[in-house]
């Protein structure tokens, strides 16, 4: 797609983005503050911007007089960027531009990089777990009355050298007609063992050549979203991918409420029912968007964290818990899908990732298996950030890993305004140094409803580095501005005006809300600090940082390390992964490779529990500021700090 570059007046900052990109959203990366407090969608009308070279699609409004439209301008939130442009702020141009530079945070998204098919190749990997093999069998005669399984056998030994061969029951049942259906041409589908000593086994039998529709899913089961993907294991390609709230949801947000809920009689087996429906939901959609039929699926691939993988397998999680919290199972068998409660065909086989610990699961260990961090050489800190929020630490040679409860703060629970990344959220924020007015950008462009993890992040961090909020989380309450005030008893900041929100109310970011993120960041900072210090390491060591979880295409790295959620460190040596799970998931699903590596990377992941670990408390304590309490542990964001307070 072609990219434009759009210069900024009078900050003379330059940025590149696609065709047809929203203006204001291009301000946003460049790190220039619009006034705009609606979200995008064209309301409040504060975004005037004047074009003063190049064409821009859209920007025209009411709000608009047709002498300032005359005159060139626009309103940046409906304007798209349909050549190279030079847009002056109107607005700001009275203001001394070198004080705003000086205030205005970098602004740096990680790297987004994964795995791909590619990759397998090159590495010598991409041996898929299951094959077809089209055969061309003679027909029985007076002279050759083998048994049907026989020549299938014979034929597979003598022509394609496959070897240790076993038939499901239900392949033997249908045998006979679907080879006598095509003059005894069929295509046999052969499922290889996790265990290279172990048996192939022949899953299904089809009439005639089907060797090129050959299909796997991959499944990350979530907790609070379960996501799919039809995966071609020709192309390696995934052709379609959907994603819905897990339906556990009604019975508690985190896994401890869940394992809670399945205590009760009838718990286990509602939790079951519901995260089954929710996968089987997903699994007819995407098999719909893809146009693959049922039957020419092989295989699917489930991952997810211990307590998920429990519930799904309708095993009793009570003791993940409970001191010394004990998983019922680290390693699964393969399963028929269909004995899981899956809406797939009897040949298609199950498998599930397996788990580390309680609360370290299948969703970590298959994001450590898809970004391929276990076999490079490189020290590399994987972070799954969530409202379960998972930690490893190491490379080829040795692996360390833990969990920490970060709380629902990153996606957007526990906040008063707080909502999941869906159309309406605040996504993206700044804010005028001067007059304290923000700018709002929300998912959909439309009229904001509320704030998600990664509108959280970037508020808080920017709201802290303009000096509206202080590093223990609370406001500057000697601010001139409407926008601070007190409610029920709690200060906040009011983020967009009722008559431009999308819902009935002011919405607005509170101190509680600020004391929530502070808790879930200190939560993953302190559990970085106390992995490194275990294994007699620090920050200095890491080479590479990867992020995973929903947020982080989108969220800010600068404004991670402002807040303290991650450790400063070079943007470059940053990557986002996306899904990890979803990730490992569809990367099994492509080699078998990986489900052979998994019991050898598994025994070298050591486990630690937080609870037991006597460091992690005294960093916890440390990280409950904005922030750190030592500020010489961030020294970029401590001489910003110090710059913009000789500017004021």
């Amino acid at each position: 797609m072609t990219e434009y570059k759009v210069k900024f007046l009078p900050h003379l900052k330059e940025v590149s983005v696609k065709e047809g990109a929203s203006l204001i959203r291009a301000a946003m990366a460049a790190g220039v503050h619009i006034n705009a407090s609606c979200g995008g969608e064209g309301i409040c009308g504060k975004c005037r911007v004047m074009i003063e070279k190049g064409d821009v699609g859209g920007g025209v409004s009411e709000k608009l007089s047709q002498e300032d439209i005359d005159k060139g301008y626009r309103l940046a939130c409906l304007s798209k960027v349909n050549s190279d442009l030079v847009v002056r702020i109107p607005v700001e141009s009275e203001i001394d531009s070198s004080v705003l530079n000086k205030m205005a945070t970098p602004r740096k998204t990680a790297r987004i990089k994964e795995r791909n098919l590619e990759d397998l190749k090159e590495q010598g990997l991409f041996i898929p777990p299951v094959e077809q093999k089209y055969l061309e069998l003679p027909e029985p005669s007076a002279n050759d009355n083998v048994a049907d399984v026989t020549r299938i056998v014979n034929e597979l030994r003598s022509k394609h050298n496959e070897h240790r061969l076993e038939f499901d029951m239900s392949v033997i049942r249908k045998l006979p007609d679907v080879l006598r259906e095509k003059d005894f041409k069929v295509t046999v589908t052969i499922a290889r063992p996790v265990r290279e000593e172990g048996k192939n086994h022949i899953i299904n039998i089809e009439s005639g050549d089907t060797t090129d529709r050959n299909y796997a899913i991959a499944v990350d089961i979530g907790t609070t979203t379960v996501y799919g993907q039809m995966v071609d294991l020709i192309s390696g390609e995934a052709l379609a991918q959907y994603g819905d709230f897990n339906a556990q949801i009604s019975y508690g947000e985190d896994v401890i409420s869940r394992i809670v809920y399945a205590e009760k009689e009838g718990g286990l087996e509602t939790l079951n029912e519901k995260v089954v429906g929710t996968i089987n939901k997903v699994i007819e959609k995407i098999t719909k968007k893809s146009g693959v039929d049922p039957e020419e699926i092989s295989t699917i691939t489930l991952a997810g964290n211990t307590t998920m993988t429990q519930l799904f397998l309708n095993v009793n999680p009570r003791y993940i818990r409970r001191a010394p919290y004990v998983p019922a199972a680290l390693l699964y068998p393969q399963v028929k899908a269909y004995r899981l409660g899956l809406n797939l065909p009897e040949h298609v086989t199950a498998l599930v990732f397996p788990q580390v610990s309680s609360y370290v699961g299948g969703d970590i260990v298959a994001g450590v298996m898809g970004s391929g961090m276990g076999h490079d050489d490189e020290l590399t800190l994987y972070m799954d950030i969530g409202t379960n929020a998972e930690i490893v630490i190491g490379n080829k040679d040795w692996l360390v890993c833990a969990a920490c409860s970060a709380g629902p703060a990153f996606e957007g629970g526990g906040i008063k305004m707080g909502m999941r990344a869906a159309k309406g959220a605040i996504e993206d924020f700044s804010l005028d140094p001067l007059t304290l007015e923000p700018m709002n950008i929300t998912i959909g462009n439309v009229r904001p409803k509320g704030i998600c993890g990664s509108g959280l992040i970037t508020m808080v961090a920017i709201l802290f580095e303009m000096g509206v909020i202080s590093n223990n989380g609370k406001f500057n309450r000697d601010l001139d501005t409407p926008r601070i005030r007190k409610s029920e008893g709690v200060y906040e900041y009011v983020v967009a005006w009722e008559d431009v929100s999308g819902i009935d109310r002011d919405i607005v970011l509170t101190e509680i809300d600020i004391d929530n993120l502070i808790r879930a960041k200190g939560a993953m900072y302190s559990g970085c600090m106390t992995l490194l210090k275990e294994v007699g390491m620090d920050i200095h060591a890491v080479d590479r940082i990867i992020l995973a979880g929903g947020f982080g295409s989108f969220v800010d790295l600068e404004k991670c390390m402002v807040i303290g959620l991650l450790p400063e460190i070079d943007h470059e040596k940053v990557t986002f992964i996306g899904n990890g799970s979803l990730l490992g998931a569809r990367m099994s699903s492509l080699t078998n490779r990986i489900r052979r590596d998994v019991g050898e990377t598994l025994a070298r992941m050591t486990n630690f529990e937080f609870s037991e670990t006597a460091s992690y408390m005294d960093h916890y304590i440390a990280a409950l500021f904005l922030p750190h309490t030592d500020l010489n542990l961030f020294p970029k964001l401590k001489s910003r700090l110090e710059e913009r307070k000789k500017n004021l």
